[in-house]
């Protein structure tokens, strides 16, 4: 497939078109069940755990699938669901030192267009047995310097399997990722807690009503994780989950990791007092959390940083996504109240901070998205100390120091349309920073919306932090309950919708039903 082929428009998939899929054998690859792992057919290698894309950009997309076994990943892409035409792409072998998993970079598709791919496996024995395959679907990111023809529409959200909330098939499963998938967004915006590495999934919950929330149940989410291979387990179980791997199929992910990928509220040089742990070095779990994160998602790999996970996803003149991460560069967890900035004050550290500033100084996009995984002004404490960046009042202070920087940086350079996505507090909000009403007054206005859990317990609210001087314009949350089920449906992800022509930008917050909570149209300033 050459870079000037036309695709056809995007759109849902009719019934007729899957009707006809399904009688070629081409159905997506999570509209049937995905088949256990290390169960062989027929001597041929199995796609265990469904396909992924993700970290798509105008002309490439990171695809991922995993085998049952030593096998070479084979990737075809064509611009229709019939693959006539189609490219065949050889990709890595999927060995155990991946578990199986296999990642490749496709490149040279045509920009702003809808791409078909199929994934299949091919073993490594005399008879090269090759897997069934499985399909999926993606869009690529517009040309950077094209006049916009169709709106961008995206859904973030945050928070899978958590506090003990796992696949309840008898409730219907993550019905929250049936929900976002039913937008048709161009791409989902994970925003942390994408797995809970410290928590267990119990056979069993009972609810305030004394009827049972009945858990799918794994070995590795029996207990805490530990081993490589208990954090492999933890992304294992979300992708049995016949809703989460369809999402995956057909809509790509930008994906960011936030605590509990490896355990609760970690900095990078704790050491664990958790009982519940064997190992106690943070610094040993994050490296295998951080492995395992890498083998099962589909992100991009950098040669100068190993592990990294900030990026810069640019999609077209309208959008640029900086995904930042405020995990791995930290100081450890203190009151967070330092009157001077330095190492203790830490949060997105030195290095990225250095970038995300040359970043945002070079960005032509008329909005400019930070993919956060903690909110700004919301106080998230860990225990006597504090987890996030405020600190409860007065001017900058603690990690505050780095966010009072970076705004001043914008508003010094007049870096307008930016705003803020985030997860993390499991409950969602809309919050307008106002320089009139802070006591940081060195910024100009901003947003920051706040959506999650998509499927883990409600809690919420929290407390706020008027050093930036945010205003709660909206807030739905667990009424100061804590770790309500997701049958209680207070589950929740946003909506992004920018408009080609008059390059509106308009925010919804929904809940698992797909009712819109609150709607705000933000129009672009000029500089």
């Amino acid at each position: 497939m050459s870079a000037d082929t036309v695709l056809p428009p995007f759109g849902p998939l009719t019934r007729r078109q899957l009707l006809k899929r399904s009688a070629s054998g081409l159905l997506l690859a999570a509209t049937s069940a995905v088949p256990l792992p290390s169960i062989a057919q027929g001597g041929r290698p199995v796609l265990t755990h469904g396909i992924q894309s993700g970290d798509i950009t105008e002309t490439s997309a990171i695809l991922w699938s995993r085998s049952d076994r030593p096998a070479r990943m084979v990737v075809e892409v064509a611009a229709t669901e019939q693959f006539r035409d189609a490219r065949r792409l050889l990709g890595p072998v999927a060995l155990e030192n991946t578990d199986f998993t296999a990642k490749l970079r496709v490149t040279d598709l045509p920009a702003g267009q809808e791409v078909f791919y199929r994934v299949s496996f091919v073993g490594l024995d005399s008879d090269r047995a090759t897997s069934e395959p499985q399909i999926g679907r993606l869009r690529t990111a517009p040309a950077p310097n094209g006049k916009p023809n169709r709106a961008v529409s995206f859904v973030w959200t945050g928070d899978t399997a958590g506090q003990g909330w796992g696949i309840n098939e008898e409730w219907g499963g993550m019905r929250g990722y049936e929900t976002m998938l039913r937008n048709r967004p161009d791409f989902l915006i994970n925003s942390g807690d994408c797995v809970y590495s410290d928590g267990v999934i119990p056979a069993e919950v009972k609810l305030a009503d004394g009827t049972l929330w009945k858990n799918r149940t794994t070995e590795a989410k029996s207990k805490v994780a530990e081993t490589l291979e208990e954090f492999r387990g933890n992304f294992r179980y979300n992708l049995l989950d016949t809703h989460y791997r369809k999402m995956m199929a057909e809509t790509p992910m930008l994906v960011q990791w936030d605590d509990h990928e490896t355990t609760n509220n970690w900095y990078p040089e704790e050491i664990l007092e958790d009982s519940r742990y064997t190992v106690k070095s943070v610094p040993l779990l994050s490296a295998r959390a951080n492995q395992a994160f890498r083998e099962y998602m589909p992100i991009r790999e950098f040669d100068d940083e190993p592990g990294r996970v900030y990026r810069k996803i640019s999609y077209g003149p309208l959008l640029d996504i900086f995904v930042i991460d405020m995990r791995t560069y930290r100081g450890n967890n203190t009151a967070n109240r330092q009157e001077r900035p330095g190492p203790d004050t830490a949060f997105l550290g030195a290095a990225q901070m250095a970038w995300l500033k040359r970043e945002l100084e070079s960005s032509r996009a008329t909005w400019k998205v930070f993919a956060a995984d903690m909110p700004i002004g919301l106080i998230v404490p860990d225990g006597n100390a504090m987890e996030a960046i405020a600190n409860g009042d007065g001017p900058p202070l603690g990690r505050e120091f780095e966010i009072a920087d970076l705004l001043r940086f914008l508003k010094q350079r007049d870096i307008r349309n930016t705003l803020w996505l985030t997860a993390d507090v499991h409950y969602t909000a809309a919050h307008h920073y106002d320089p009139a009403r802070a006591q940081f007054k060195e910024f100009l206005p901003f947003w920051e919306f706040v959506s999650g859990p998509i499927h883990a317990g409600t809690f919420g609210p929290n407390r706020i932090d008027p050093t930036f001087g945010p205003e709660v314009r909206f807030i739905k949350d667990g009424g100061g309950k804590s770790n309500l089920p997701p049958s209680d449906g207070l589950q929740f992800f946003g909506h992004v919708r920018i408009a080609p022509d008059t390059r509106v930008l308009t925010v919804t917050l929904k809940d698992i039903a797909d009712r819109s909570l609150y709607t705000v149209d933000l129009t672009p300033q000029r500089r």
